[in-house]
């Protein structure tokens, strides 16, 4: 494989992992769906912004009349392109993307959020959702981990084999600073057609604060409640725009 090549590239990869693994990606979608509707019961549109390979997005399609997707990787999106035919998605940044219509939900999983840098960055994020919300319209984030409950020199690992390919993946996690953890992750991929390859990826995730992503979604104008314990790794943000039709 190239020396540069990333996880985000090799989205056939990516979706190996994690079904391999078990991620519940139509329970994850349920509760987010649930809690949209919570907050706007005539809700019917939704975007869903680091849609990756569409895991997510394809529950969201049966749930909603309309949803649509967006991701910075290619290599993510062509799966989604391939897997979800109907499902409209598009290539664009979560800072700074513009889209011509507004939608009732914009929603962003899987701690896509913790790839910002800093809260300068989560200000543009938090700004672009709201832009694209209609008054009313709920925006839900699922974030990275706090400052205090993040684990230091953390290790994980996985193999699974799927369709034939065996994937082998081992991750260390460290604090790189006081706001920033470090994950360095080494994918061994066993192929019959290929044989052995390696590569390794490394992941620089921000370590934002409930306080500070409150704040954000504030400055957005959105109101916004933080929920945990009904959605799996570190909870969820739930905001609403304020205004009126």
């Amino acid at each position: 494989m190239p020396e540069d090549i990333g996880i985000y590239d090799l989205g056939d990869l990516y979706d190996a992992i994690y079904s391999g693994r078990g991620k519940d990606y139509g329970g994850e979608a349920a509760v987010v769906a649930r809690h949209v509707r919570t907050a706007k019961p005539d809700a019917t549109t939704l975007l869903d912004v680091g849609s990756g390979t569409g895991g997510h997005l394809a529950y969201f399609a049966k749930e909603f009349a309309h949803a649509e997707g967006i991701d910075l990787a290619e290599g993510m999106l062509e799966v989604s392109r391939r897997n979800l035919p109907d499902i409209s998605v598009r290539q664009g940044d979560m800072r700074s993307f513009r889209l011509e219509r507004r939608f009732d939900a914009v929603v962003s999983l899987f701690s896509a959020v913790g790839n910002l840098k800093d809260t300068a960055e989560l200000d543009e994020t938090l700004d672009t959702f709201a832009k694209h919300l209609v008054p009313g319209g709920v925006v839900v984030v699922e974030p990275w981990w706090f400052p205090e409950n993040f684990l230091p020199d953390y290790v994980g690992g996985s193999v699974q084999t799927v369709d034939g390919r065996t994937v082998a993946r081992v991750s260390h996690t460290v604090r790189q600073d006081e706001g920033h953890s470090r994950m360095e992750v080494h994918y061994t991929v066993g192929d019959p057609a290929d044989g052995i390859q390696h590569f390794s990826d490394v992941h620089v995730m921000a370590l934002f604060t409930r306080e500070e992503y409150e704040a954000a979604f504030t400055r957005a104008g959105c109101s916004v409640h933080y929920v945990a314990g009904e959605y799996e790794g570190n909870g969820l943000f739930v905001g609403v725009k304020n205004g009126s039709e």
